[in-house]
């Protein structure tokens, strides 16, 4: 990362990918000397190259404009690469800035220090300005590192503490002594750091971390990743009678956040997986003749009539009923309905293609699946699946466009962000969003599908339905926790939970055999109750590792993966206290849990698409709990 236009080595190198899901702009990373944060997007310099997905860019743009006044709505995105480093020697410098942040430092000044017949380690508290020339104290030099403490409000804003009015607990304070941090113990403990400054003021920092404290004063709507100009103001906001977000006219409050800890950056990705959409290619094809003789048809019999014609061709590919149930759609002038990113990509993995031999993998498409026919699969698994899909080729295109502190926003099962009015709310990665930030990687996967009826049938299962209203209930405490208004947020249900656990019980058995870790495996859970049901399994990468062939194997041989998998999903080594959890406990706080835990569920998040959460594998296979809610019976294994 380099703003600098001399050739000089940057502090530090990230992946593209990294820059998407871990370090991308408002994210802090430490440095071997220091700790920096990530720039916006107007600090990044160098070759960017275009990335085409027009699905994508629409979701994005829809996403952002949902945000906005209507006078404020933007008209248009672009998605772009991160920057590339160029081979050419004479290009201009290419990379990402980082600002310095936190500005405070501790000195590794060892001095003991004694309060009430307790010792405690105590070092300096100094500021960059000290630190970057070189610190001396008492005539010795002496290393520092960034502190560990900073703060941030719920609007992804983020500034350091200022120290001095949190130790004389005055906002007033006119005092600049010597500041110094007491550490008793391991260090980890709040209850034992304490601020102190040299004219004999002395506070815990554990009051920082007291339930609704303000003891950190308002925010002041600091941005540092966008640099001296990044401050705006920070208004705060409450869920009103009718349960919507509301500004309430106040600053927000500081909350104390630890530097390295998992819920200082969650970013806010979109994906989509390039499937050809059937209604975009019946649209564009209308299109192209509609105008100078679709719209005079009168009935079917005219579009039969006319697709006879040498012309419309590539209309004839669609069928007459096809072609005219979008003809009268036009006339009548309805409009077609906004599908989820996941419902194109389910009705794509539907309507593949049976496979007639050995099918090799065509380079030049972002897509090739083919089912394998249905007589092939072993007929004991024939009740559940009616169909498999040998995903040879796909391609993934991934957007950043914005990230939270403090809590995930988790997705909805449609595959699209769900801030869930969690009362945290996405920052911005640039002043006024142009492009965000993508990218694209080619992979291959698997996809089963579950028979509809089948689903159907057993959610109206007595066993079934009272898992369910555990885990609804379960659900609807965990909003309350978070003072989610439950009618903002919807439960995903019992068919989504159980292919999202199926799914996680898959990714464990199969990676001990298609070549592929756990961790480079994801998943995409569709459950539409008119569409149908499956798993898509697939792999990606800007490298080989996305081409192995190991998945599409996988799928020759789903059954043997399937039984292995629910005889992992039956026995837990935690059992049965894992087995035995109510996902409605409170006590537990685990509250989209039910059967689920790190010893049988629980993956690496960057393979799951709810952040292991809505896990329970009492709804596939039974337990010792048992409970009698499991979709596969004991025979099938």
């Amino acid at each position: 990362m380099s703003g600098k236009k001399s050739k000089s080595k940057p502090s530090g190198e990230l992946r593209q990918s990294q820059v998407l899901t871990t370090f991308g702009p408002g994210s802090m990373v430490d440095l071997p000397t220091r700790s920096v944060v990530i720039s916006g997007l107007t600090y990044w310099k160098g070759d960017r190259q275009p990335i085409r997905e027009d699905r994508l860019r629409y979701k994005v743009l829809q996403n952002f404009n949902n945000k906005l006044k209507e006078s404020e709505q933007l008209k248009d995105i672009q998605l772009y690469t991160p920057p590339q480093q160029s081979s050419d020697p004479q290009a201009a410098m290419s990379g990402i800035d980082a600002f310095i942040f936190p500005t405070w430092f501790l000195a590794q000044v060892d001095k003991p220090f004694e309060k009430n017949g307790k010792f405690y380690r105590t070092r300096p508290l100094v500021t960059w300005s000290a630190v970057k020339g070189g610190f001396k104290f008492e005539g010795k030099s002496y290393p520092a590192v960034p502190v560990r403490f900073v703060q941030a409000c719920t609007n992804g804003h983020l500034s350091d503490l200022d120290w001095y009015t949190f130790v004389h607990n005055d906002f007033d304070t006119t005092c600049r002594r010597q500041l110094w941090l007491d550490e008793g113990g391991s260090g980890n403990d709040f209850e034992e750091i304490f601020v102190r400054c040299e004219c004999e003021k002395r506070r815990p920092l554990s009051e920082a971390k007291l339930k609704d404290s303000k003891v950190l004063g308002k925010c002041q709507g600091h941005r540092p990743w966008l640099g001296p100009r990044g401050q705006e103001p920070c208004v705060g906001h409450k869920v009103n009678s009718n349960g919507d977000i509301v500004e309430t006219g106040q600053p927000e409050y500081n909350r104390l956040l630890v530097r390295s800890a998992s819920n200082a950056y969650f970013t806010q990705i979109l994906s989509v997986i390039s499937m050809p959409d059937q209604a975009a290619e019946l649209k564009k094809a209308v299109d192209r003749f509609y105008e100078e003789d679709l719209q005079f048809a009168e009935d079917l019999a005219d579009i039969q009539k006319e697709l006879k014609k040498p012309k419309f061709a590539e209309l004839a590919n669609f069928g007459a009923n096809v072609v005219w149930a979008e003809v009268k759609r036009r006339k009548s002038g309805l409009t077609i309905p906004d599908k989820s990113i996941k419902q194109v990509e389910l009705e794509a993995l539907l309507s593949c293609p049976e496979e007639m031999g050995k099918e090799v993998p065509a380079a030049d498409k972002d897509f090739q699946g083919y089912a394998r026919r249905l007589d092939t699969l072993d007929a004991k698994w024939r009740s559940s699946i009616d169909r498999v899909v040998l995903v040879h080729r796909l391609r993934e295109v991934t957007a950043l466009i914005g990230f939270t502190r403090f809590e995930a926003a988790m997705p909805n099962i449609e595959g699209e962000i769900d801030d869930l009015a969690i009362n945290i709310r996405r920052a911005n990665l640039d002043f006024e969003p142009k492009w965000v930030p993508a990218i694209e990687n080619l992979g291959e996967g698997v996809f089963i599908s579950i028979q509809k009826e089948a689903i159907h049938q057993w959610l109206k299962r007595p066993e079934v339905k009272a898992r369910e209203q555990q885990l609804e209930q379960g659900f609807y405490k965990w909003l309350d926790t978070r003072g989610i208004p439950r009618d903002k947020a919807k439960f995903p249900g019992a068919a989504y939970i159980m292919l999202h656990s199926l799914s996680h019980l898959l990714i464990t058995a199969v990676s001990l055999d298609c070549g592929y870790a756990s961790s480079a495996i994801r998943e995409r859970i569709y459950a539409f109750d008119d569409i149908g049901y499956g798993i898509l399994l697939h792999t990606g990468t800007s490298g080989s590792e996305g081409t192995l062939g190991g998945l599409v194997e996988v799928g020759r041989r789903i059954e043997e993966h399937l039984g292995r998998a629910l005889e992992y999903g039956r026995l837990c080594s935690n059992d049965p206290v894992c087995a035995q959890h109510q996902p409605d406990d409170q006590q537990e706080d685990r509250l989209l849990h039910g059967a689920a835990c790190h010893g049988c569920l629980l993956i690496a998040e960057t393979s799951c698409e709810r952040r292991n959460e809505m896990l329970d594998r009492a709804l596939v296979v039974n337990t010792v709990g048992g409970l009698g809610a499991a979709f596969f019976p004991d025979t099938v294994q």
